[in-house]
């Protein structure tokens, strides 16, 4: 039922024309792959390698972050080119627009995808095996795969389903809140101290209507069910019905002491960080627990702004990388796959300069010299060590929750 309704939305809601501009992007929908077959399971690493060469990959992939941006644009696009030679070319997209894009596709019989690699996690991961949209099992076919952390909960299972496979995790984070400590000295740490820290700070807290935001709720949703593992397994009506209504409750009783007297919400994560920057809100929040250390060397945050994680926990998660079950490109994508999870671009990418984004490697299965490499990383100065807040990591709830809570937070909260 879930899934039909948002069938609906992604098809009705979303523009027409974003497949149109996917096509222009790739060649104005000329991708194709006739007469080259795709090589069979058991091929080797080198010839998936030949087979990818003077390939195009097109990466669907959120672009909110310059960090990001810049390190995918500029250290990842001319690494694959040279080593792989294989093109990488990034679209602006996520979640919805991802699901959406691949249905629009197979509703009109396309055979080739205009997208061979997307950065998922979570509800997307689950919506898009219901439509049979992912190409896999595939990690295991990559050389890279063996230094990765699958015993990690957190890593190999997404949103309570196992990876199995389908998708490649890409990078780990856990959510924190990041607060201007020269005016909140002492952050609130449960449900109850924050109540009374709106009610003496009007307007200086909200969350967003987005990704961001709804996993903000979630955390709060698992604290008001009374235990870490109160919501895990499969998604379950009951539980859902009566802890949202008591998350309602809490949120409408203390909306008008949040910012714009909760009559609205931000959008997006950039627009609760610009406010934040601007000094109209004390709080703000990241789903990268290290976000707050770059902000801060760039200039945007003030130098006392810092991170934490409360004593009610917060959820931590990886991002994952897959390959559209249409790719015409699915060895060079698996290629691209492999060199973003290799040692050097975890490592790359780990730096607090560059992304700060949580590595997905195991350290015990690093040589002695990367185990170095990773251990000299400059520390983090603003945001909490990972070690100190792993007791405080919660797991994702099933997907539906994720899905339930955007529709339903605009039914009981926005129109109220």
């Amino acid at each position: 039922m879930a899934f039909k309704m948002l069938y609906r939305y992604l098809y009705t809601a979303l523009p027409a024309f974003l497949l149109a501009i996917l096509w222009l992007a790739t060649g104005c929908g000329t991708k194709s792959t006739e007469g080259a077959a795709e090589l069979p399971a058991d091929a080797s690493w080198e010839q998936v390698k030949a087979a990818a060469r003077d390939k195009t990959v097109t990466m669907m992939m959120w672009q909110g972050d310059p960090l990001i941006n810049r390190y995918m644009q500029e250290w990842v696009k001319p690494r694959v080119q040279e080593q792989y030679g294989i093109k990488l070319a990034l679209v602006s997209g996520q979640g919805s627009q991802v699901v959406s894009t691949l249905m629009a596709e197979r509703d009109a019989g396309r055979k080739t995808s205009a997208l061979d690699l997307v950065w998922i996690n979570g509800e997307t991961f689950f919506q898009l095996r219901q439509i049979e949209g992912l190409h896999g099992p595939f990690t295991d076919r990559l050389p890279n795969s063996r230094f990765v952390n699958w015993e990690s909960p957190f890593i190999a299972v997404d949103f309570q389903q196992p990876v199995d496979g389908w998708e490649c995790p890409w990078g780990n984070v856990q959510m924190a809140l990041i607060y201007d400590s020269a005016q909140v000295p002492e952050p609130p740490q449960t449900l109850a101290d924050w109540e009374r820290w709106w009610a003496a700070n009007p307007g200086k807290f909200t969350f967003g209507h987005d990704f961001t935001g709804m996993t903000l709720l979630k955390s709060w949703l698992i604290a008001l069910a009374g235990s870490d593992t109160a919501l895990h397994g499969l998604f379950d009506e009951t539980l859902y019905s009566r802890h949202s209504a008591e998350l309602w409750a809490f949120i409408n009783r203390n909306k008008q002491h949040f910012w714009n007297k909760g009559q609205s919400f931000p959008s997006s994560l950039a627009q609760m960080h610009q406010l934040f920057a601007n000094g109209e809100l004390l709080f703000t929040m990241s789903n990268n627990d290290a976000e707050v250390d770059n902000k801060i060397a760039e200039g945007f945050f003030p130098n006392n702004s810092r991170a934490y994680v409360p004593q009610t926990g917060t959820i931590q998660n990886s991002h994952y990388l897959g390959i559209p079950a249409g790719s015409g490109a699915r060895e060079a994508a698996m290629v691209v796959i492999n060199f973003l999870i290799s040692p050097e671009a975890q490592w790359e990418k780990m730096k607090p300069s560059v992304w700060g984004d949580g590595t997905i490697l195991s350290m015990e299965k690093l040589d002695a010299e990367w185990l170095r490499r990773f251990a000299e990383l400059p520390g983090r100065k603003h945001a909490p060590d990972r070690a100190a807040i792993q007791d405080r990591a919660l797991m994702e709830p099933a997907p539906e929750y994720m899905i339930r809570l955007f529709a339903d937070f605009r039914t009981h909260v926005i129109n109220q």
